[in-house]
């Protein structure tokens, strides 16, 4: 299987660079239908991206720019939206502008179907992949998943610890690594990404009774207040007056008890600030996950996601 990257992985390598420092190297990956990636500087008014070769000027016509384009499945804003990011293409040709200057001509839609055809298609579920965050909604996030060519991560397979919207954990152009959830009939992706977010115990056990930690509020309920210590990791707070999602909090560990998968705090201050967001801590280097259970043995209720039958489980 061929491993085919979002966009932007290959614009700043050095063999990327070196073949835009001349016309023979630009002629030599032609030749050779090697990927190429660049910037796209315009989008003209017939939808055609304008893309900066360094030596010459690149185009890679409206029909070329994504798959689904010409057939009208996909709208022309996936185009247009590529301006001033890196795109993937081959050169398909070369021809001469009314100037007389040579034009090399692309297809970013060539590159897309092959990394279909050579990667995505042989995807299966529990696969970890890595993945580029394009763009948010309030029901997901959506994904580049190698070429521009997209997946969506739905909002609850975000973390354990439930957020109000996925710009709470990313922003656009993040690297992450993802877990394929399932494919469907056309083989579109879904995403997940907890399972790589750590277990209760292994996020539980970084925290001890008695000690002071940092949270951050997500909810405010009658009966208590759920204070996120990690993405996999909450506990419940008593109630206190004045608190709002999104504050940020110190707390006092209680007790901890596994066998029901519980934290309890002790809201010590909340209060509003702006930290800049700690790195994601994955909790596995491996590339596939057959099943993945986020409760402790000695916990009746089990929650587990099961890649190999494509379902999410919770029983008691």
């Amino acid at each position: 299987m061929t491993k085919f990257m979002p966009e932007g992985s290959l614009i700043s390598t050095k063999e990327n660079l070196s073949i835009m420092t001349s016309k023979a190297f630009l002629k030599e990956a032609f030749y050779s239908r090697k990927i190429i990636e660049a910037r796209a500087v315009m989008c003209d008014r017939e939808h055609n991206l304008h893309v900066d070769l360094g030596v010459m000027k690149g185009i890679i016509p409206r029909e070329e720019g994504a798959i689904g384009i010409s057939d009208g499945t996909v709208r022309d804003i996936a185009v247009i939206s590529r301006v001033n990011k890196p795109v993937a293409f081959r050169i398909t040709d070369f021809t001469q502008d009314e100037s007389g200057h040579t034009v090399a001509i692309l297809s970013r839609k060539q590159v897309q179907e092959d990394c279909i055809k050579e990667y995505i298609s042989h995807l299966v579920p529990g696969d970890v992949i890595n993945a580029k965050v394009t763009h948010m909604e309030s029901f997901g996030v959506f994904a580049d998943i190698g070429a521009g060519v997209s997946a969506l991560l739905p909002i609850d397979s975000i973390s354990v610890s439930r957020i109000p919207h996925p710009s709470v954990r990313f922003r656009t152009g993040d690297d992450i690594k993802a877990v394929v959830k399932c494919v469907d009939s056309e083989g579109r992706i879904t995403l997940s990404f907890k399972e790589l977010l750590g277990t209760w115990e292994q996020n539980a056990g970084e925290f001890s009774a008695g000690e002071t930690v940092p949270g951050i509020i997500r909810s405010v309920e009658k009966y208590g207040v759920f204070v996120e210590l990690k993405p996999n990791l909450a506990g419940l707070a008593e109630y206190v007056p004045d608190v709002r999602p999104g504050q940020h909090a110190s707390v006092y560990v209680k007790s901890l008890i596994p066998e029901r998968m519980k934290i309890k705090l002790i809201i010590v201050d909340s209060f509003d600030a702006e930290y800049p967001e700690s790195a994601v801590e994955y909790f596995t280097q491996a590339e596939h996950i057959d099943r993945w259970v986020y409760s402790p043995e000695c916990c009746e209720k089990v929650i587990e996601t099961v890649f190999d039958t494509r379902e999410e489980t919770e029983s008691a």
